[in-house]
């Protein structure tokens, strides 16, 4: 049994991954910025927001009083000061986490674009809203509808799309005034969405490495919000998304659990959307990632830090 700190745990991927690693036996201590439902980890411990100066020391005190051997960040905006903190906790205490150099690319959307176009790694058309104009000569340019999203990752939130519609694309006009290149805009890819997961042990392939293709579905009528539905593919389903998130995360030098966003635009060809350095919201559909990380550091084989 490990004994286990997990952030985030008011979160779907913090909570989940709690879950899952209680379900297996080991020892789980949650944190996160606001209480929590019971349950969801045998200790819950509400800590500062991330931002705060004090969060990583009151990390290092939980992780000392409670014996932990193990911290697992689920949170997009705490992912680069885990990365950069990673080897400053108490010896013999390990972060999963990757380096932070691509951590801190991975983290920047328009500097994940940048970098897998770079390496001829497939996605949407892109840019930034000084560069592209007005939204029309953005839509133009790009080549059809769009979707603006904050730089850095926010777990999701911010996401709008925009296209003309009916009212001659005033709303979407009205959206892109309020923008600055704080913000990347993608051409919206229009076909099946992809939450691909992703393990890597190093800089170079390794025989543990695993990939774990999830196809994300909208019920016709979702009760609220964007309720999905995921199926998990078998080794030879959509072996070009296979292909694409293990190539990304290959090209962004991540190591470690990594969550690939992928969809297919209208002819077919899948491109990546983003890239986060944790186990996402889906990890409970992938069970073998989780019993592969921590395998991997029990047995001392420290995930990337050869990368």
């Amino acid at each position: 049994m490990a004994r286990i700190l997990v952030t985030g745990v008011g979160g779907a991927a913090g909570s989940s991954l709690a879950r899952q690693l209680m379900a297996k036996g080991h020892w789980v201590l949650g944190v996160d910025r606001q209480r929590t439902r019971p349950g969801v980890a045998d200790i819950v411990a509400v800590v500062s927001p991330c931002r705060a100066p004090e969060y990583l020391w009151e990390l290092r005190g939980l992780v000392a009083k409670y014996d932990i051997q193990f911290l697992i960040p689920t949170v997009s905006e705490e992912l680069v000061l885990a990365a950069e903190a990673r080897d400053d906790f108490a010896p013999g205490v390990d972060v999963v986490i990757a380096q932070p150099a691509p951590v801190r690319t991975a983290n920047d959307k328009y500097l994940t674009m940048t970098c897998l176009q770079s390496a001829g790694v497939s996605v949407p058309a892109f840019g930034l809203p000084s560069v592209l104009g007005s939204v029309h000569e953005a839509m133009d340019t790009l080549g059809g509808a769009l979707v603006v999203k904050p730089r850095i990752s926010r777990d999701g939130r911010g996401i709008r799309l925009l296209e003309r519609t009916s009212d001659g694309g005033a709303r979407a006009a009205r959206i892109w005034a309020t923008l600055d290149d704080s913000w990347i805009v993608q051409r919206f890819a229009s076909g099946t969405e992809y939450a691909s997961a992703i393990l890597r042990g190093g800089s170079t392939p390794e025989p543990g490495d695993l990939v774990v293709v999830l196809e994300k579905t909208l019920p016709p009528m979702p009760r609220s919000g964007r309720s999905y539905s995921i199926r998990k593919l078998d080794g030879i389903a959509e072996p070009d998304v296979g292909r694409l998130a293990t190539a990304a995360a290959s090209s962004l030098g991540l190591t470690g659990p990594v969550g690939v966003d992928i969809r297919r635009m209208q002819n077919g060809i899948p491109v990546v959307l983003e890239v986060e350095a944790r186990f996402g919201a889906y990890s409970a559909h992938a069970p073998q990632l989780v019993d592969n990380v921590l395998g991997r550091y029990l047995h001392g084989q420290l995930l990337g830090r050869s990368a």
